[in-house]
């Protein structure tokens, strides 16, 4: 379970605080998918940053799974980012000197403890994305939804319980996004992990199964 009840967030500005995100409450199972719009500068990145564990909200609790990022030490809030939370951004952050296959290694070695079966299962992975044969390419060697699909891949090699994207298609061709959106979707069909989109796309958000506005700091459903 995904639990937001009554964030807010607060930026020091020149023109003195600019509140962001104003009592954000939402709530989201394993299996359940949702996808978040609104203007640019609204703070929709800012909200997936309080829910990836990377910005700490002004006020309100969060919690995800039984955790309760925000009371970690810093610690153990990067474990939980590395092991809870999956990242999937528009410019997909593949590392160019590294394989496919080691850039979806990339977060276990960052992990605290070992993974024995993180390479197999990276190898499945890639293949349930349509990567099968692009393993050992380099990603100058991919097209830019074969670099998406790499990321999302990367994105769960350590099974966490969230996915969040960031505008996931919004680099990508009609063909590519239609891709990579399907991809997203089977993750929350699954049943085991939850998926939150930011877009831009009126048609990507469409295909989720609950659609959120952010306007004036608060989340509205519709």
């Amino acid at each position: 379970m995904l639990a937001l009840r009554g964030i807010a967030k607060e930026y020091a500005s020149p023109g003195g605080v600019l509140r962001v995100l104003d009592s954000v409450d939402l709530e989201l199972k394993p299996g359940e998918t949702a996808s978040i719009m609104g203007p640019s500068g609204c703070g929709k990145s800012t909200l997936l940053s309080v829910m990836g564990g990377l910005d700490a909200p002004t006020a309100g609790e969060y919690t995800l799974g039984d955790a309760k990022p925000y009371a970690l030490s810093p610690d153990a809030l990067a474990g939980f980012r590395n092991k809870s939370v999956g990242f999937v951004f528009q410019d997909h952050c593949l590392l160019p000197q590294l394989t496919v296959l080691e850039n979806v290694l990339a977060p276990v070695l960052a992990a605290s403890t070992g993974d024995p079966g993180a390479s197999e299962r990276a190898r499945s992975l890639l293949h349930q994305v349509g990567l099968r044969a692009r393993l050992d390419h380099f990603p100058a060697q991919l097209s830019g939804g074969e670099k998406q699909r790499a990321a999302i891949a990367r994105a769960l090699i350590r099974e966490p319980l969230l996915v969040l994207c960031d505008e996931p298609t919004g680099n990508l061709d009609r063909q590519s996004a239609d891709s990579v959106a399907g991809l997203l979707l089977e993750l929350g069909s699954a049943g085991e992990r939850i998926v939150v989109a930011v877009t831009h796309s009126a048609e990507l958000a469409a295909r989720f199964a609950s659609h959120y506005v952010l306007r004036d700091g608060r989340l509205l459903r519709v």
